[in-house]
């Protein structure tokens, strides 16, 4: 059973490490353009600042957190980026204090959910050490256009594993989403840690396989690169096409990154 504490921890750390880069952003910088489009930094933090509220409501008062779910379902494709588009118009200090206070919040009260209490969510039903995660993963995610679009180097930590985790987890979800079957075999995932440790999930035996680096997968899973900018290596026809459509997010399936190629060719036109 996952540690539902150290999740927390996680989860307040990777906040604090994004809280860093922000803190002290000059008031015009919070308009600087991310890798996702139309988003900028004051996008990327109150798209966080919005979700933690979200899954704050789902842990307290699931009445409300109903009542929101069935709002944003009326447009299923645009309740993210609306929801990021009024929060970034706030002043940036605002944000920024209102985001704290709301992370703080629900790291508190994921830690007091009962065991076995599964919370609403997006996607399926999830325990508090699954929305910890979750919302690790968004916050390193998110992070990482934020680090970008700064010019900020980004180091990985073993906090990457529950990330990981999340993304093989998901696999299923992920042909849901594309109204796709999942293979009925389990996939070995096998990936190299920041330290150099190897994280495995699935058969030792399968013959459908994902091996390399815990960065580019985690990297995949949230879409934040594309698949041929990888170097994750796949054995089987249906390993290579989960890749492809892999997403450790709740809600429809994402258009991810296009290739550094594709970037690189439309620069040269």
């Amino acid at each position: 059973m996952a540690d539902l504490n150290k999740i927390v921890d996680d989860l307040r750390a990777e906040g604090a490490a994004l809280d860093a880069l922000v803190a002290d952003l000059p008031e015009s910088e919070w308009a600087t353009p991310t890798p996702a489009e139309g988003w900028t930094v004051a996008h990327q933090i109150g798209h966080l600042a919005w979700t933690d509220r979200a899954a704050l409501s789902a842990a307290t008062d699931e009445d409300a957190f109903t009542a929101q779910l069935a709002e944003a379902w009326k447009n299923p494709y645009g309740f993210v980026d609306e929801g990021a588009e009024i929060e970034a118009r706030r002043p940036p200090q605002e944000l920024l204090a209102d985001w704290r206070e709301t992370r703080d919040k629900l790291a508190a009260v994921l830690q007091e959910v009962p065991v076995g209490t599964k919370l609403p969510w997006y996607g399926p039903p999830m325990s508090a050490a699954s929305m910890a995660t979750a919302r690790l993963m968004e916050t390193w995610a998110h992070g990482r256009d934020v680090a970008e679009a700064l010019g900020a180097v980004s180091v990985a930590t073993e906090r990457l594993q529950h990330i990981a985790r999340l993304g093989v987890r998901t696999r299923d979800f992920a042909y849901g989403v594309n109204q796709l079957t999942p293979p009925a075999e389990e996939f070995r995932v096998e990936l190299v840690a920041p330290d150099g440790a190897v994280w495995a999930w699935g058969p030792a035996d399968a013959a459908q396989r994902v091996s390399g680096s815990a960065e580019d997968f985690c990297l995949l899973v949230t879409q934040r690169v594309h698949r041929g900018d990888t170097a994750l290596r796949t054995t089987g026809d249906d390993a290579e096409q989960w890749l492809g459509i892999a997403q450790a997010f709740a809600g429809p399936s994402g258009t991810g990154r296009e290739s550094s190629d594709s970037a690189a060719a439309e620069t040269v036109q």
